[in-house]
């Protein structure tokens, strides 16, 4: 059997993790491998935590000390380079290097690395199951940016499966919309920072009631992981004045695909339920 490679043991150790050990590990994962590859007070400052804090989090995970996590970092890059897959044109070939095309493009790709990096399959197959069974009622939430996205969920899992309520973003509406709510159904619920307290506050209600809830946040954690039963930490952070959700959109088509594969028979009936509604309604044009 091969070593884990350096990002697999930060993956590994992330839950036992203090705060700025997590911070840090973001940091590394974010920019691997350049990031690692600095001075120990360059990636420090570059992270904004303490030395000391470095020391720590590289022992964690099984290194000596800085000097040997840079060791097996760097043979990790020159094992990296001698592979084709290492080599890749830029996305925008017309565009420089430096331009934003290129530039968001890297990220996107970067943040995606990283989070599936630190995805256990198993807890992925386990939330899927849960979003699969037709005897849990399924409820979807997000916050001011995310609420989009618990709302594209909900559309495509209508399709999949019966059970799927989309919460009202606004908190006054939730409480009637938990009614139904019974020990045992699902709650996806949708927070990156800034981590909303309305989110914060339906998470609590609904883990109080026996709900299980599946938490899909940024690689600094919302507060809700607390009560999460499955939590995944997908990274956004992007070249631009907002943080980008590209990843966590990709988390729930595949989410949405292990649903699909989890219940073939009956999604097809009810896609062949709604061609069939589709095509009476008119409501599209037919191709030429």
């Amino acid at each position: 059997m091969t070593e884990p490679t350096t990002l697999e043991r930060l993956t590994a150790a992330f839950s036992n993790l203090s705060p700025a050990e997590r911070t840090l590990t973001a940091h590394l994962r974010r920019n691997h491998p350049v990031a690692g590859l600095a001075s120990i007070t360059a990636l420090a400052k570059a992270a904004g935590v303490s030395t000391p804090t470095v020391v720590r989090l590289v022992q964690k995970v099984g290194f000596k000390g800085y000097p040997d996590f840079q060791a097996a970092l760097r043979d990790e890059v020159e094992a990296a380079l001698l592979s084709p897959l290492a080599k890749h044109d830029r996305w925008a070939a017309g565009a420089p290097q430096t331009h934003i095309l290129n530039r968001f493009a890297d990220a996107v790709l970067g943040n995606l690395q990283a989070t599936l990096a630190q995805i256990d399959p198993a807890e992925f197959d386990a939330a899927a199951a849960l979003l699969a069974d037709p005897a849990r009622q399924v409820y979807a939430v997000g916050g001011r940016i995310t609420h989009a996205t618990a709302d594209y969920l909900v559309t495509h899992l209508s399709l999949i499966r019966r059970g799927v309520t989309l919460i009202p973003d606004a908190a006054t509406a939730w409480p009637p919309a938990m009614l139904d709510l019974k020990k045992g159904d699902v709650l996806v619920a949708f927070d990156i920072r800034r981590y909303e307290n309305a989110v914060l506050n339906l998470v609590e209600l609904a883990a109080g009631e026996g709900a299980e809830v599946v938490l899909v946040t940024d690689q600094w954690v919302s507060p809700a992981a607390t009560h999460a039963r499955h939590r995944f930490a997908a990274h956004v952070e992007a070249p631009s004045a907002w943080d980008s959700t590209s990843v966590v959109t990709v988390l729930v088509e595949t989410l949405l695909a292990a649903v699909q594969a989890l219940t073939p028979e009956a999604t097809v009936e009810r896609m062949t339920r709604l061609e069939g509604l589709l095509a009476k309604s008119r409501l599209f044009r037919r191709g030429r």
